[in-house]
């Protein structure tokens, strides 16, 4: 997680280990100089709020299950979360949710590209988000081609995972050709 948010801000990590010891990590990041705009940075919790609706989480990271699911009880949607694609799939069949939080990386089993393609397959408009550690991957970008949201980076954020789902699930797909 730590590499995928060096990479995104284009910056890199130089290690020095020395037996006996121990290990430096130095993260360097490129220095912005323009003033950045903070207008549009801040976002009120109160856009971010649910209405009751549901939402599974699907990672295979416990802790970031956890998260995920305080951050949007909190927010005020009826959150369940599963660890793996084929527990999905098998959830899926018998319970509908509003919106799947879906993190792309998972192992073993289903990665999160080849989960919401058999999601798909049953239920043609499932309105997803896609997470992950690592941003740039080829397989977040197919996703969202077959219709899935906003891209949220992890670690989760109240505010950014809050209205990447209140936005997916305020999107109009019905004239989508899904």
């Amino acid at each position: 997680m730590v590499w995928g948010v060096v990479k995104d801000h284009r910056g890199f990590i130089d290690v020095h280990s020395r037996e006996g010891r121990g290990t430096t990590f130095f993260l360097y990041f490129p220095a912005i100089l323009e003033e950045v705009d903070t207008r549009d940075i801040a976002v009120s919790i109160e856009d971010c709020r649910g209405r009751g609706e549901s939402v599974l989480v699907v990672d295979d990271e416990g802790q970031q299950r956890e998260l995920a699911s305080g951050i949007l009880t909190e927010l005020g949607y009826k959150v369940q979360t599963l660890p793996s694609g084929e527990e999905a799939l098998k959830y899926l069949s018998t319970t509908q949710v509003d919106v799947v939080v879906l993190d792309m990386i998972m192992d073993p089993g289903m990665d999160g590209l080849e989960t919401y393609r058999k999601i798909l397959a049953h239920h043609p408009c499932q309105k997803a988000i896609i997470v992950s550690g690592f941003s740039g991957e080829g397989r977040v970008a197919q996703a969202r081609a077959l219709g899935a949201g906003t891209y949220v980076s992890k670690p989760y954020l109240m505010d950014r995972l809050g209205v990447a789902v209140r936005q997916e699930l305020d999107r109009d797909i019905g004239n989508s050709s899904l």
